[in-house]
């Protein structure tokens, strides 16, 4: 049987925790066999990854470049994936891919980080996730898309893909209490922005926003 050896993983801005190689120097050999069970277990997922990559990016083409890249590298390393959540597993990789591909086109965009001093809980049910699952798609887009980057990001994960906490600290590479502030922050901020597009739109004629 045919084996592929993968090259080493290349060095991203940011943790690589669970998509680094987990034996030695080089990734792990990847058979046809394993080709096989990725496709069943992966790919299901395709949709939730390539969603997280053009949130980020703000551009489909890209985004599907980036995706492509992020499951070379997921099979790459797939003989070394242990158990436990795949789609996590998945969209850690995704993510860690679109940064690199930020840092390396638009450098502009990662200047912005959360300022995570302040740990304060999400309440269970909130308005902002109502926007972002029931408003109009196009005024979400315009509202999201100008979010700061690791805005978009933890608001995609929670409110569009519903992933649990304990999923985004391991996405995102943070504790979960950095998870529920970041959270907290990021809903403010997409309130405030919705309500100001909300109210720029209706001001301009031939603008709908339902």
């Amino acid at each position: 049987m045919t084996e592929l050896v993968a090259e080493p993983h290349p060095a991203d801005h940011t943790n690589h925790a669970h998509d680094r190689p987990t034996v030695g120097p080089t990734a792990p050999l990847v058979t046809r066999d394993e080709i096989g069970s990725f496709a069943d277990e992966m790919l299901p997922h395709l949709d939730a990854a390539y969603n997280l990559a053009r949130w980020l990016l703000r551009n489909s083409p890209d985004a599907e470049d980036v995706v492509h890249e992020a499951y070379v590298r997921a099979l790459r390393y797939f003989a070394g994936f242990r158990g436990g959540d795949r789609r996590a597993w998945l969209l850690t990789i995704v993510r860690n891919t679109s940064y690199g591909w930020l840092k390396k086109n638009q450098p502009r965009q990662l200047a912005t980080e959360f300022d995570e001093s302040i740990h304060s809980g999400p309440s269970a049910a909130n308005p902002e996730t109502l926007m972002l699952q029931n408003a109009d798609s196009k005024l979400v887009e315009r509202v999201l898309t100008a979010l700061p980057v690791r805005f978009r990001e933890i608001l995609v994960l929670r409110e569009l893909e519903g992933l649990r906490y304990k999923e985004i600290a391991d996405v995102v590479g943070v504790p979960i209490g950095t998870v529920m502030s970041s959270l907290s922050r990021a809903r403010d901020r997409f309130r405030q922005a919705f309500n100001e597009e909300v109210a720029r739109s209706s001001r301009i004629p031939g603008i709908s926003t339902c």
